[in-house]
């Protein structure tokens, strides 16, 4: 049976919501739509009255892809409701904010991205999952990721040929880094000495800088280098990397700003050295992060940094173990860049410490608010927040904040 329904509002993964509720993908506000209902979904609607926000979608993969959610509105639009999402979490804990300009990656700009790769009666395919399901749609032409990156893609149909079973389905873990693509094969049946020379043989043909199965380092031809303010680090296979340079740029420079002028500062869930390094320039940095492989790298990059402030770095699980307001003592800033569920415990030390300074950047709103609200009952001051679109089309939403305890002025 057929139902009409009228478009009211977008959820947070980017579907159309009309009442009931009853969600449809890729549907705008103010829109009407015709399909059939099951589940509280209409997961094939004909646009009976379309916005004007509504336009082609430039990618040709678009319509079987389920990577991108949102390619058919147009950029104002996607970046006006990420601005959105970010005030309504905010107002769900009473606050509000200055907003500053966006910052917004341009398409082909993706350099970190995880493929799927899976056997075929054919050969093999590799690419995206299409929406809600384990189908695995190739795509060739995407908008999204990096050139660099498309032009593996026949390497990883090859490697699918190798190391997946006949059921299961390789993921693809692909970094570009100045020296070429670094590799990481996850999900892939056991090396043998057959199956490792021949691994070799592709990745040299392919000429990547570094190829990992399973976690195990197979080949590196040329270090897989990343810089941080300049400074050369070498992350371990498969390390968090921000997901373009632009927004990586626009992150490091909010950062920068909310911290401005501190003699010491502390970086919380540090990575490999992001925000650690620039901000080595200008300021004594002690750096934690919970994984041991990413403070060596960023220890090694340091050491052989010129013009850097003294960095330190401590491995320890912040969540588990969050620095103490005495540890937090004597430091003029601190950066926080935590995982989807935030930091809670964390920001609770940060709140009732002495640091008058907080740089903070969040990919969940949600948390963001939250832990927000912990710092501004605790006397901070919300300066702004900015979002950054690392992920064009899709409902991902990331952000940077500024918090200054209430009697400081911000610079």
């Amino acid at each position: 049976m057929s139902t009409r329904l009228t478009i009211e509002r977008l959820g947070h993964l980017g579907d159309g919501i009309a009442p009931g509720p009853v969600y449809v993908p890729r549907a705008l506000p103010g829109e009407i739509v015709e399909g059939t209902v099951e589940a509280g979904r209409m997961d094939a609607p004909r646009i009976l009255s379309p916005a004007s926000d509504r336009v082609r979608a430039p990618c040709p993969h678009y319509a079987a892809c389920g990577a991108c959610a949102l390619q058919h509105a147009s950029e104002d639009f996607v970046t006006d409701w990420k601005r959105q999402v970010i005030r309504a979490a905010l107002a769900a804990q009473g606050l509000e904010t200055a907003m500053r300009p966006p910052a917004v990656s341009p398409p082909g700009a993706r350099r970190r991205a995880t493929l799927a790769g899976r056997r075929t009666k054919k050969g093999a395919i590799v690419g995206f999952h299409a929406r809600a399901s384990d189908t695995i749609v190739a795509v060739p032409d995407c908008r999204v990721l990096h050139p660099d990156l498309l032009a593996i893609v026949p390497l990883c149909e090859k490697l699918t040929r190798l190391g997946a079973s006949r059921k299961g389905a390789l993921a693809f873990a692909m970094t570009r880094s100045e020296a070429g693509v670094d590799l990481e094969v996850r999900e892939a049946r056991a090396l043998d000495l057959e199956l490792r020379a021949e691994l070799a043989a592709l990745g040299a043909g392919a000429d990547l800088a570094r190829l990992s199965w399973n976690g195990e380092q197979i080949a590196e031809r040329r270090p897989p280098i990343q810089r941080f303010g300049g400074v050369a680090v070498v992350p371990p296979p498969g390390a968090f990397l921000q997901a373009t340079a632009e927004g990586e740029a626009a992150l490091v420079s909010a950062v920068a700003e909310a911290v401005a002028g501190a003699g010491r500062v502390v970086d919380l869930f540090a990575g490999c050295g992001t925000f650690a390094l620039p901000l080595a320039a200008r300021a004594e940095v002690h750096a934690v992060e919970g994984t041991a492989a990413l403070t060596a790298a960023l220890d090694r990059g340091w050491r052989h940094g010129e013009g850097l402030k003294p960095v330190t770095v401590e491995t320890r699980d912040l969540f588990r173990r969050p620095l103490q307001p005495d540890e937090l003592a004597g430091f003029g800033a601190a950066v926080i860049d935590p995982p989807r569920a935030g930091a809670a415990a964390q920001t609770q030390a940060l709140a009732i410490s002495g640091v008058p300074r907080i740089a903070a950047v969040s990919c969940n709103p949600v948390t963001f608010a939250r832990d927000a609200k912990t710092l501004t009952e605790a006397g901070f001051r919300l300066d702004w927040v900015q979002l950054v679109d690392q992920f064009r089309w899709s409902a991902h939403v990331e952000l940077a904040a500024q918090f200054t305890r209430a009697h400081i002025d911000p610079q």
